[in-house]
This record gives C-alpha cells, sequence and structure tokens, in this order.
C-alpha cells in the first residue's frame, strides 16, 4: 500500500513540476518541441531512478516507471499548452 501512495505521489509531483518547466522555460526550445521529446524523457527518467529501486526497500519498480510516465506525460501535455497558446491571438 505504502508503494502505491508513493508511486502515486511521485507520478504527480513529476507531471505537475515537469509540465510547468515545460511550458514556462522551454517554450522557444525547437528540440523540446518536437514528437519524441516526451517520450526520450520519460524512458530517461524511468531509467535514472531504477537504481533507487534496489536502493529503497520500500519502492519498487512500479514507482520508477511510475515517476517516468509522469514525466513523460507532462513534458507531452506543457507542449500541447504551448501549441494552444501560440494558436490563439
Amino acid at each position: 500500500m505504502l508503494e502505491l501512495l508513493i508511486a502515486g505521489g511521485a507520478t504527480a509531483l513529476s507531471y505537475i513540476k515537469t509540465r510547468d518547466f515545460t511550458r514556462n522555460r522551454l517554450k522557444y526550445v525547437d528540440k523540446a518541441q518536437s514528437r519524441t521529446a516526451a517520450m526520450v524523457a520519460g524512458g530517461v527518467t524511468a531509467l535514472a531512478a531504477a537504481p533507487i529501486v534496489a536502493i529503497l526497500p520500500v519502492v519498487g519498480a512500479v514507482t520508477a516507471v511510475a515517476l517516468g510516465g509522469g514525466v513523460g506525460l507532462g513534458v507531452y501535455r506543457g507542449q500541447s499548452a504551448i501549441r494552444r497558446r501560440l494558436r490563439s491571438p
């Protein structure tokens, strides 16, 4: 149960922070607006969080994957917000 709470919190926090960072700081970076940027960001985050799984017994592989999914979805939604802002007059 504790692992699911940690995974849910990590997913929500990573989604919110990444979406805001993409929307505010990366709006003029062309590479951050590419279609593969969200997948790359999520995959790299999941791989970077994987060693933490070996160190902390409460955190499992589900948390690493959820963290990567939150980052990937945050980048994707940040890109969508930038596109929407650029299209509106």
